[in-house]
């Protein structure tokens, strides 16, 4: 994980960094994706729509997307 998550953590303040790839709009989790899995564990679609504020249809266009994907890398190391 990185640094700057303990940091929130312990600080329990809202990360600033909206540079960071794991950085999201939502308040509740700090803004920090890390700290959303760590809080809330498994989500459903409609949980990590919610948090990332785009639609259901679009979080399921991306994790499709990223199946073919991992699909694709185990079948070139095989």
């Amino acid at each position: 994980m990185k640094k700057c998550v303990f940091s929130c953590l312990e600080s329990n303040k809202l990360c600033k960094n909206k540079d960071c790839r794991y950085w999201i709009d939502f308040g509740e989790d700090l803004n920090c994706a890390f700290i959303a899995i760590e809080k809330n564990g498994e989500m459903t679609l409609r949980e990590v729509s919610e948090r990332l504020g785009i639609s259901f249809v679009r979080v399921k266009q991306i994790q499709d997307k990223a199946l073919k994907k991992a699909i694709r890398q185990i079948k070139k190391t095989n």
